[in-house]
């Protein structure tokens, strides 16, 4: 992993908040969704099917502990999620990444997808404060 370099796309638009074994997680900045993007730390992947067995079974748990915490981060925005969708695109980004959204029936995009619906709502430091405490209790626990 000593060779991996992030995409400059995710640092504009998202903040990091832990690294996993295997991904880093970082929280997207749109405060009107609770949403997680997983990066595996591994150089050149665009597919997940470059992974070894092992890092795909170890990319499916972080996924469902992103679920967790995307939940967690829904609820201490007062957004309680209905629904969790994971999505590994890479059309506009290739790098190797995976979507963890947590939807709402009342969210701007429901029920199509969230990718350009609209323009990014950023966070402000209070919400950015408590959506990262929030990811941050169920991610490094």
């Amino acid at each position: 992993m000593a060779d991996f370099i992030l995409d400059p796309a995710f640092v504009a638009t998202s903040h990091l908040i832990a690294d996993l074994p295997l991904c880093e997680a970082r929280l997207q900045d749109d405060v009107r969704y609770p949403w997680l993007v997983l990066i595996p730390r591994q150089p050149g992947l665009t597919e997940i099917e470059q992974l070894d067995v092992g890092h795909r079974l170890q990319l499916m748990e972080e996924i469902v502990l992103a679920g967790a915490a995307v939940r967690a981060i829904g609820s201490a925005l007062g957004l309680e999620v209905d629904k969790l969708n994971v999505g590994a695109l890479g059309n506009v980004t290739a790098q190797l990444h995976v979507h963890v959204v947590g939807r709402r029936r009342d969210d701007p995009a429901w029920p199509g997808p969230v990718w350009g619906h609209s323009p990014a709502s950023p966070y402000d430091s209070d919400a950015l404060e408590a959506a990262t405490t929030a990811a941050e209790d169920v991610l490094e626990n």
